[in-house]
């Protein structure tokens, strides 16, 4: 993960898939989630890791039980994200030698989380939590956790999440929603790279 950007494909269908991971990593993100309530997301994962697995890291979202871990691991995804924070769902993900980015929203969480293994921590809905929140948390976690915002955070207000110690963010229907071509989310990935690189140069 070069730039600390996940792109978050919810909804996309296997047949995009390959034309719109091409186009994120020509535009500099490579690290690429489909949610687990997308179409056939495990055709997804399968054909992107296959196809582009040596040039990013590619897996899932919204990852709730330890079979769904199984399940992407099988599918050659190597990225696991959650909505929630799941001891169990961290344990089985590193178990099986993936990366861990749970959601957390207290202290409390924040630090079950690591406890139980993982790599970074998504905060979520991070709009709700705002930079203050993600300030007050980084106060006491350990300073070499990631930290990414994830839900309210874009291109606008990058500035103000790393202002307020946020390494990086999850980027979801300000990158990529149903119905765009690849070509469309190539550009609006290069809007948000070219604003990403601003902000951490």
């Amino acid at each position: 993960m070069s730039r600390k950007l996940i792109a978050i494909l919810r909804g996309i269908k296997p047949d995009e898939a390959l034309g719109v991971t091409r186009a994120l990593i020509e535009a500099g993100i490579t690290a690429i989630e489909v949610p687990l309530n997308s179409p056939q997301p495990l055709n997804s994962i399968k054909t992107m890791a296959r196809e582009f697995g040596s040039d990013a890291l590619i897996g899932a979202g919204t990852v709730l039980s330890e079979k769904d871990v199984t399940d992407v691991a099988q599918a050659g995804g190597k990225l696991i994200v959650s909505p929630n924070c799941d001891a169990a769902v961290i344990g089985a993900t590193k178990a099986a030698g993936l990366q861990s980015f749970p959601g957390v929203f207290t202290a409390s969480e924040c630090f079950a989380a690591l406890k139980a293994g993982a790599d970074g921590l998504k905060i979520f809905p991070a709009s709700i939590m705002g930079p203050a929140g993600v300030a007050a948390l980084k106060a006491v976690l350990p300073p070499l956790v990631p930290v990414y915002a994830v839900g309210g955070a874009g291109p606008d207000n990058f500035g103000q999440w790393r202002a307020a110690g946020a390494d990086g963010f999850g980027i979801g229907t300000a990158l990529y929603t149903p119905g765009l071509t690849a070509g469309e989310v190539g550009e609006r990935a290069r809007k948000i790279v070219a604003a990403y690189d601003e902000v951490f140069p």
